[in-house]
């Protein structure tokens, strides 16, 4: 049975940093992408990066992109998200899933994804 849990949420002050990990337990197979998403109150969940697992080929989203990290610990079955210069709009429950490639590319569509953790919250405040 595949289980992601992700760890490392909490709260900051604008301007700080966290780091954020998912820890990947059973098997998922291969070519597999580990994406990052996150869901503000009131808000679809959205995008924000993803890698090639066992590559290091990412994609981000633009929101995020020169601020936020997506990295791994393959051989530990590890995937980090690691959050610089903080924003309040960046608050959000953040979650770590499982997908596979779309047009062989690893992308930010939820619906490529099929195994979800059940998500850390990060607070930022201003």
């Amino acid at each position: 049975q595949v289980q992601l849990v992700e760890s490392g949420g909490g709260s900051v002050q604008a301007g700080g940093s966290l780091r954020l990990s998912c820890a990947v337990s059973g098997y998922i197979g291969s070519n597999r992408c580990m994406g990052w998403f996150r869901q503000a109150p009131g808000k679809e969940r959205e995008g924000v990066a993803t890698i090639y697992f066992g590559s290091s080929i990412t994609v981000y989203a633009d929101s995020v992109k020169g601020r936020f990290t997506i990295s791994q610990e393959y051989a530990k079955n590890t995937v980090f998200l690691q959050l610089n210069t903080l924003k309040p709009e960046d608050t959000a429950m953040y979650y770590c899933a499982a997908g596979l490639l779309w047009r062989g590319r690893c992308n930010l569509r939820e619906l490529d994804y099929s195994y979800w953790g059940q998500g850390t919250q990060v607070t930022v405040s201003s």
